[in-house]
């Protein structure tokens, strides 16, 4: 093969990776020669020849005619090791393998390492991959006497390894060093497209995986697994914002939250309509050709993401690829997903959530993670078993017999979109793994209502993600019918013996409790969380899919497919105990159900919105905007927030509409019903997690309650108008309850005892020396 000049291109990586490194270079090209030599690629001399050929024809372009008057021998000499070097490259590039060329590294650097003292002859820092690794693999191959006199030497190359290509999360970096070899991250470098780093998401669930596969625990046998995934490194994004001239929105974050809103919209339809570089598009061919015609998500993986306090839950987007169609639908449809994830950096709910966090000056940048969905089809719907989330402590319980440290699992039929997102009047089945088979709900009729009453899966014809009510889907062919529902007869719950003969989908709940009674899921999820929490030194939070392994049609072995791991939130909590002498009219509300531990004093401000009032509003969804603009009026104030449903629906009926954005200043939220019961708090969905993470108090209350003072939410005086003066027309919607002017001085404490399972709000009286009260914030 003649070297082309203009071709050299494809040589560059081997170039700079050897340029830093003259010596070393040296041996290792004259090793590269042998191989090309011996391989029949080139002949010596016709190499040689070559060299000085094309060494005459760089003389030639720098304007010198004679090369052996016009040129001192030095200069000659450097030139044609140039050049010699150059082709070298070259020729080894287009015709062996990359492979090669990593074992010819590995032997030069196994011969620089004395057995009887071990120097590491580069700076792991700066020295290029295929050196750490090809050094690494050589150091891991040691008999076990020398390879401890080097063990210092290989830790520092993981660690440089890691920081490059994985996360630079120094508490990360903490835990992975102990856990990765240089073959686990050989593999993550070979399902990643781009020199980036993979982000938070793919670095938890890639680090979780090799922790569950290196303790080998017998309770879990290979019962744990990952999807199928492939990386997007953080530097794509730069590439893509470079490419289609968005550079400009980096500086978003800085601007004031109502242009952040308003601009939102414009740079979602500019990313979409952006093109990925070229390169990137024929990765994703590669990956789509791996799949076939299997189900793909698209996730975020920010290098912010899922870190020690900062989770991002559900800031960033996430789309399901049904990938049913023709090779370029599919290739334009997973392009379009990727474009979606990286505009969602510019989000308004991201974006405040940094501002909150501290996090505005870094730098984010947005990697993405490719997965396999795991299911399986019927009648076109492709679903798991079961999915959901599980964390390793449990916050919140509803019986003093539940073990905190015993873990909690979010249990849902389909995709665990329904377990993560909020839905009002849906509900999915809530797992103690402590205690599985004990349930917040008591009586057949209430097992059925705070039951889950959709499933989400990927509607296979129809190529898209769909929601479904239960009794539409679900069948008595379902696989794994038995394990995942009951069916109700005359006030009692059944199990499903076989298949049955007649059969009413309207009349099926799902219980969840074949699964959790008849098979080791509940035990091998504990185990799971168990060894997770130990390895990263803190409780954790997951994400998984399930798929029933069933066996002669009345066994069933439960296989967890790991989709997420991270540290999970948590609320600064303090134990208290709930005083016991407050005087009936000083109550204003109490809670007896899933309570955490905790004490908000000296609350100001009460923000009430009455369950009729809202029902009755036509205009529902711009009730979250007046809550979120009072979010921001009311800054550096306590306040509560109360109101009916299921805060953060995308359903207005349902609860309401608001995001992060609108409630993150805000020190407690109280989701109020009618009725008997009181809903839970939405325990597990990422806007749970958003609550947790701002510190801001979950609880759930009944207004029916004999302890809640309507009176005193309904018929105080309303500051709205004064505080939010254009959004006065919604006072009969929105009350604000400026609770010192209401009361003469008094605060409200709400004191949060979760040992006890009991919350009290309460007025305190001011001290005896309170003076004058401080004017409410001004309206601009």
């Amino acid at each position: 093969m003649t070297a082309d000049p203009g071709a050299f291109p494809k040589v560059l990586t081997l170039s700079l990776e050897l340029s830093q490194y003259p010596i070393l270079a040296a041996r290792i090209r004259e090793r590269m020669r042998a191989e090309l030599f011996r391989r029949g690629v080139v002949e010596a001399d016709s190499f040689e020849a070559e060299v000085r050929e094309k060494a005459i024809q760089s003389q030639t372009r720098e304007g010198l005619l004679d090369p052996y008057t016009q040129e001192n021998p030095d200069v000659w000499q450097a030139r044609t090791s140039i050049v010699r070097d150059n082709l070298t490259d070259f020729y080894f590039a287009y015709n062996l393998p990359h492979e090669l060329f990593e074992e010819v590294v590995r032997q030069t650097l196994a011969e620089r390492v004395p057995s009887q003292d071990v120097i590491l002859t580069f700076h792991p820092e700066l020295a290029p991959w295929d050196m750490l690794f090809a050094q690494g693999q050589a150091y891991e191959a040691l008999p076990p006497e020398e390879r401890s006199r080097v063990e210092h030497h290989l830790k520092e190359i993981r660690v440089v390894l890691i920081k490059t290509m994985v996360s630079d999360h120094l508490r990360y970096v903490g835990i992975a060093k102990d856990w990765f070899d240089i073959a686990d991250l050989q593999s993550i470098r070979s399902r990643r497209f781009g020199r980036g780093k993979i982000g938070g998401k793919a670095a938890g669930l890639m680090l979780a995986e090799c922790i569950l596969r290196k303790t080998s625990d017998p309770a879990l046998g290979d019962a744990v697994a990952i999807p199928p995934s492939w990386f997007l490194g953080a530097d794509v994004f730069y590439q893509f914002t470079q490419y289609n001239n968005l550079l400009g929105f980096a500086n978003q974050k800085y601007k004031t939250e109502a242009k952040i809103r308003a601009e939102y919209a414009a740079i979602q339809e500019q990313c979409r309509a952006a093109r990925l570089p070229e390169e990137v598009i024929e990765g994703l061919r590669t990956i789509l050709d791996q799949v076939g015609r299997a189900p793909l998500i698209v996730r975020s993986s920010s290098l912010l993401e899922d870190s020690f306090g900062t989770s991002f839950a559900g800031k960033y987007e996430s789309h399901f690829c049904p990938n049913q169609g023709t090779a370029r639908d599919n290739l334009r449809e997973l392009t379009s997903a990727i474009t979606r994830v990286y505009a969602s950096v510019y989000s308004p709910d991201a974006l405040l959530y940094r501002r909150r966090m501290g996090l505005l000056d870094y730098d984010e940048r947005m990697a993405v993670l490719l997965q396999e969905v795991q299911g399986r089809e019927h009648a076109g719907r492709y679903l798991p078993d079961a999915a959901g989330v599980a964390f390793s402590r449990n916050a919140y319980r509803w019986s003093p017999r539940i073990d905190r440290k015993a873990g909690f699992v979010r249990l849902v039929w389909g995709l665990g979109t329904r377990a993560v997102d909020q839905h009002a009047g849906d509900y999915p089945r809530l797992v103690p793994l402590s205690h599985p088979d004990l349930r917040p709900e008591s009586g057949v009729e209430e097992i059925h209502r705070y039951s889950q009453q959709e499933v989400d899966f990927i509607d296979l014809p129809g190529q898209r993600f769909e929601s479904k009510p239960i009794w539409e889907c679900i069948d008595s062919s379902i696989p794994a019918l038995r394990w995942i529902a009951q069916r109700e007869e005359e006030g009692h719950l059944q199990d499903f013996v076989g298949r049955p003969v007649a059969f009413d989908p309207r009349r099926v709940v799902l219980t969840f409790d074949g699964l959790l009674r008849r098979t080791e899921f509940a035990p091998r999820m504990r185990r799971m969380l168990e060894i997770l929490e130990s390895a990263y030194g803190e409780p954790v939070d997951t994400e998984f899919a399930l798929h029933l392994e069933i066996v002669a049609g009345s066994e069933a072995s439960p296989r967890i497919f790991l989709l997420q791991c991270r540290p999970q939130s948590r609320l600064e909590s303090e134990a208290v105990s709930l005083p016991r002498d407050v005087p009936e009219e000083r109550r204003l509300f109490a809670s007896r159900r899933m309570v955490p531990d905790g004490r908000v004093s000296g609350v100001r401000y009460l923000v009430y919105i009455p369950e009729h009032a809202y029902a009755a509003q036509a205009r529902k969804a711009e009730v979250a905007r007046v809550i979120g603009r009072l979010n921001q009026r009311l800054a550096g104030q306590k306040f509560l927030l109360l109101g009916p449903g299921r805060w953060g629906s995308a359903n207005p009926d349902l609860g309401l509409p608001v995001t992060y954005g609108d409630i993150y200043n805000a020190r407690a939220l109280i989701e109020t019903t009618s009725g008997a019961h009181a809903p839970e708090p939405s325990y597990g969905t990422h806007f749970f997690q958003d609550l947790l993470e701002g510190q801001i108090y979950p609880l759930a209350v009944s207004q029916d309650d004999p302890e809640f003072q309507r009176s005193f939410f309904e018929d105080s005086e309303n500051s709205l108008a004064e505080i939010l003066p254009e959004d006065a027309e919604w006072s009969s919607v929105v009350r604000v309850i400026d609770v010192p002017r209401r009361t003469g001085g008094a605060e409200v404490e709400l004191v949060m005892d979760g040992e006890a399972g009991e919350a009290l709000a309460y007025l305190l009286p001011p001290p005896s020396h309170a003076g004058r009260l401080p004017e409410p914030p001004e309206a601009p």
